[in-house]
């Protein structure tokens, strides 16, 4: 576990990534503008980190995290992704990706979504129910009294077991939530998006707050579709 890739490089992939070189993780970079475009970013994190397009962060990562507008699911590359763990930070903003009818329904959850996409990949769903600020200052060591939990889904146990040792790395614990068609649980419009790390709303402009594994876990059995 020493390289991280990248595929979307905004507020959640940067915060990963800057975790991951803080956890002494090698990581690579890239956005749908191009590698250049990142030079500033690496920049600040230090020789850990390099840009590359979404093809070559694939293939360089023994993780590949997916943070891109949901909208471009289908740029994501599928080849150089095959047999690897893909976490899945994808959320559907209908106002800005657009009308997915599958979504809209309820029939599909996202990862199920980008897991068709990416079919000989093991999708994990993460990091998408937590603000940017929050999922930064959140991150303690093992043993931390107030460390914080974040919920996985996914469809291949040993994918979330691997999924969740990087976490642990990171320094989260993690709560699985079962399988990608229950990760809706955490989807945005539930208990444990966002405010479940927050100390009141509007979660973006409240300090952040420690959620341990019961909390998580009682917020998303409270979660209603």
């Amino acid at each position: 576990m020493t390289t991280l890739g990248l595929i979307g490089s905004g507020n959640i992939g940067s915060t990963v990534a800057r975790l991951a070189i803080a956890a002494g993780l090698d990581v690579v970079l890239s956005n749908s503008r191009g590698p250049q475009t990142l030079a500033e970013l690496v920049a600040e994190l230090g020789p850990r980190a390099r840009a590359a397009t979404a093809e070559e962060a694939g293939a360089a990562g023994d993780f590949v995290v997916v943070a891109v507008p949901l909208r471009n699911y289908q740029q994501i590359p599928v080849a150089p992704l095959a047999g690897k763990i893909v976490i899945d930070a994808n959320n559907y903003y209908p106002d800005r990706d657009g009308t997915f009818p599958e979504l809209a329904d309820g029939a599909m959850t996202t990862s199920e979504l980008l897991q068709k996409q990416l079919p000989t990949s093991k999708v994990v769903k993460a990091f998408n129910n937590i603000y940017f600020l929050h999922l930064a200052s959140l991150a303690r060591p093992v043993g931390s009294p107030d460390r914080t939990a974040l919920p996985i889904a996914g469809d291949d146990a040993d994918a979330k077991a691997a999924a969740a040792q990087l976490l642990d790395v990171l320094g989260y614990d993690t709560v699985d939530a079962g399988s990608l068609s229950e990760s809706w649980r955490f989807q945005p419009n539930t208990p444990v998006y966002t405010d479940a790390y927050a100390t009141g709303v509007p979660f973006w402009e409240k300090a952040a707050a420690p959620a341990d594994a019961a909390k998580i876990r009682a917020l998303l059995a409270a979660a209603q579709h």
